[in-house]
């Protein structure tokens, strides 16, 4: 049966009809890796945004044109910077199809993965990468 709003059971089925829940144990193996792999995915984006910029830090407040900025060694940057997008594309399709199971428990696992996956990988970079340092340029 395919549930059209959320429901809280540990009765679910989860991306193939083989993959079913009817135990508690199995239920929190289902939402432990439903946690892992929504961590996993912000650690991906992290990884792909290292590799598209070089492995480095870019600091935005230099006078280098955006368009001109160095993003990765070559060719070889370019795919593993599209082997990277692609995997992290499935991975989040993958998490969106577990979250429209419409199971309350995989919905909570999954966002409190990418919260914590967030503020591992993610968190402080966001300052950089967003143009929000502290020297600001305004008049």
């Amino acid at each position: 049966m395919m549930h059209m709003t959320f429901y809280w059971s540990r009765q679910v089925t989860l991306l193939f009809t083989s993959w079913r829940t009817d135990s508690w144990p199995s239920y929190a193996l289902t939402l432990l890796a439903c946690f892992l792999a929504s961590a996993f995915y912000p650690y991906l984006e992290y990884v792909r945004y290292r590799v598209r910029s070089g492995g480095k830090p870019t600091d935005w407040t230099t006078e280098e044109p955006f368009l001109l900025r160095s993003r990765g060694a070559g060719m070889v940057g370019k795919i593993a910077g599209g082997l990277l997008f692609g995997l992290s594309s499935a991975l989040g399709y993958l998490l969106m199809l577990a979250v429209m199971s419409f199971n309350g428990g995989v919905f909570l696992a999954v966002i409190l993965g990418l919260t914590v996956g967030y503020l591992v990988f993610r968190g402080e970079d966001d300052d950089q990468t967003a143009g929000l340092n502290s020297t600001c340029a305004c008049a």
